[in-house]
């Protein structure tokens, strides 16, 4: 693990080569949820902590904004010269802000579950947030939902600001983004929309969407998923 940037966000670096690919987790996410998608991808995968997230220090106040992350995100891309870049829920909405600033900062983009593009997000709880999951038959919650309550306690300020904002107030800047962008999204999902996937892939000149039948596909459909961002950050 690096040494944190003054937000106390920090990341690991795994494998090594090209393509160098950054990964942004979604907001409450345990360590090796945030691991998941970087899972058999080629090169050197680079995974962010955000603040207030497993061993990263708490999050300065008023850190929660997703112009704030992109700019963390931005910082540590430079460092490692990512070239590549994959964001699940509030790492998508990080990394469209980030695109919105800063449309060649990456030559392929990968957005996972968006949560928002131009419209405030319907607020929830962190009940709401720690049950909403679909696991696979055989699976045991119990040990799953309480990594997911005690991943939430650090995160009351996050709960509390983030359905208010979006990550762009105008999608029409993201069409001066040439790169391709993937989007993967969820049928029947309270927290991540499928109009929101939608959307954000109309936004990108080169977006392409990809929709799974469940509610967390990041789960229920691991093996698809890992398949379709190895050929596609691969590439």
């Amino acid at each position: 693990m690096t040494n944190p940037l003054p937000s106390g966000l920090r990341w690991q670096v795994y494998g090594g080569g090209e393509p160098t690919t950054l990964v942004v987790h979604g907001l409450g996410a345990t360590a090796g949820e945030a691991r998941i998608p970087a899972s058999g991808l080629p090169g050197t995968r680079v995974v962010l902590t955000l603040p207030s997230h497993s061993g990263a220090a708490d999050a300065p106040h008023g850190y929660w904004t997703y112009s704030r992350i992109a700019e963390d995100v931005r910082t540590v891309a430079l460092e490692v010269g990512a070239t590549r870049a994959i964001g699940v829920s509030l790492g998508a909405g990080a990394l469209v802000a980030l695109l919105a600033a800063h449309p060649d900062a990456f030559e392929r983009v990968a957005l996972l579950l968006p949560a928002t593009l131009d419209r405030p997000r319907e607020p929830q709880t962190v009940e709401d947030l720690v049950s909403a999951v679909e696991l696979p038959d055989g699976s045991e919650a119990g040990d799953y939902l309480k990594a997911r309550a005690l991943a939430f306690r650090r995160l009351d300020a996050a709960v509390a600001a983030l359905p208010g904002q979006t990550a762009v107030p105008d999608p029409s800047v993201l069409a001066a983004v040439t790169a391709p962008v993937l989007v993967v999204a969820a049928t029947d999902d309270p927290l991540h929309p499928e109009q929101v996937a939608k959307d954000t892939a109309v936004a990108f000149p080169n977006g392409r969407l990809e929709v799974f039948p469940s509610r967390t596909p990041l789960v229920t459909h691991r093996r698809e998923i890992r398949s379709l961002l190895v050929d596609f950050a691969g590439v």
